[in-house]
């Protein structure tokens, strides 16, 4: 059974490289225990690294206003503008249960 999550979760990893590594901002693939799954290159030179936790990164401020959680319990995509440059967005991932893209861009 374990082997088969394995596999489940490659194919989900590989799945958010195809879709997410060419984004011009950050993406993030995030559990519901803030775990950074996977990540792309933007992400990853701003310390977004498989394995860590994603509110452990950067500033306590940057994370302020998350939508993690309400993503999750409600498996509806949110978004916010914290300010007028930049625009996040978390998005439910479906039949992964818990499991997010977190986004991130610069808006001009």
């Amino acid at each position: 059974m374990e082997n088969q999550l394995d596999k489940r979760q490659e194919k989900l990893i590989s799945a958010f490289h195809t879709m997410w590594d060419a984004f011009p901002g950050m993406a993030r693939l995030i559990n519901q225990k803030h775990e950074i799954l996977a990540s792309n290159e933007l992400a990853q030179k701003k310390g977004f690294v498989p394995g860590a936790i994603c509110a452990q990164v950067a500033s306590p401020q940057a994370h302020k206003g998350c939508l993690l959680a309400k993503t999750i319990q409600t498996g509806e995509a949110q978004y916010d503008q914290p300010n007028e440059h930049l625009l996040r967005g978390w998005m439910p991932v479906l039949d992964h249960e818990g499991v997010v893209v977190h986004f991130s861009i610069n808006i001009l």
